[in-house]
């Protein structure tokens, strides 16, 4: 099938405002993206009324991405924590809405480089408190029309879910509005068989990005990527497929990112030779 392709303004700058997306959104619309993915680093950095116009302006789609930074956590971690994080997870649902986003995507369970050794009683201890606090940001979003898609992260980024196989318990239970929001940077981490893991996320998948195993454009890279996206037509996904990658320019980012060089001769060239590829390689 056809796929929308989309890629993520992270690959340019970081936090996202009303004054880069109005500079990025026409580039990416005339290198003929369908789709520009809009982090939501802290509520009020963009305006989304504003940013749904011009992306409709330029017959862009939306889709979005939650941030856990220092202070959101769903598990391991005070109420008042807790109720915070879920006030944040559901105003990103609501940015989501505004701009015809299908689903939030993201590690919805802890901050970002939060790691600590688990039993694996406690872990079965912490996917249940997961649970638990992820049904009222689930059920604010099916209200909105909106999936959130639980993202795993590598083993250096999370403790908690890594694989699609601990996503799939962690979520067990929880309603289909909760999905799986697989990255095959992680992917090529953590999954000792790419094609394999997309088939069993099977119809939990809600959003998917791409990226080389580096970080830089798709193609530049060893993935398998003829079957990544056989696994995905196998499991029945229809969304868009988003790239996703950081710039070594922003200090924040790339800190946070582990980027510490540069991933193609410009950043552009990761958006453009990233959708090139992937067109190619669509059936």
């Amino acid at each position: 099938m056809r796929r929308t392709l989309g890629v993520n303004t992270w690959v340019w700058t970081s936090p996202l405002t009303n004054a880069s997306l109005a500079e990025l959104a026409p580039r990416i619309a005339g290198w003929g993206f369908d789709v520009v993915e809009l982090p939501v680093e802290n509520p009020g950095d963009w305006d989304p009324a504003r940013a749904a116009t011009l992306l409709a302006d330029l017959g862009l789609a939306a889709s979005v991405v939650l941030v856990m930074g220092a202070g959101r956590e769903l598990v391991a971690a005070d109420a008042t924590t807790v109720l915070s994080t879920q006030d944040y997870l559901r105003h990103v649902v609501d940015v989501a809405a505004a701009v015809g986003s299908p689903a939030i995507a993201g590690p919805a369970y802890a901050s970002v480089g939060r790691t600590w050794r688990m039993s694996p009683d406690e872990r079965k201890t912490r996917y249940a408190e997961l649970r638990d606090g992820l049904v009222p940001v689930v059920e604010h979003a099916a209200s909105a029309g909106v999936r959130v898609a639980v993202e795993p992260l590598n083993r250096y980024e999370t403790s908690l879910i890594n694989t699609v196989d601990q996503a799939l318990e962690a979520l067990d239970g929880l309603p289909d509005t909760c999905g799986i929001a697989l990255d095959i940077y992680h992917m090529n981490i953590e999954e000792t068989d790419l094609p394999a893991a997309v088939r069993r996320a099977g119809g939990r998948i809600a959003h998917v990005q791409v990226c080389a195993n580096d970080r830089g454009a798709p193609g530049t890279d060893h993935l398998d990527w003829q079957g990544f996206l056989a696994a995905l037509d196998d499991a029945g996904y229809q969304g868009p497929l988003v790239i996703e990658s950081f710039t070594a320019e922003n200090a924040t980012i790339a800190t946070a990112a582990s980027v510490w060089r540069p991933l193609a001769p410009t950043q552009d060239h990761i958006a453009t030779d990233g959708l090139a590829f992937l067109r190619k390689v669509m059936p």
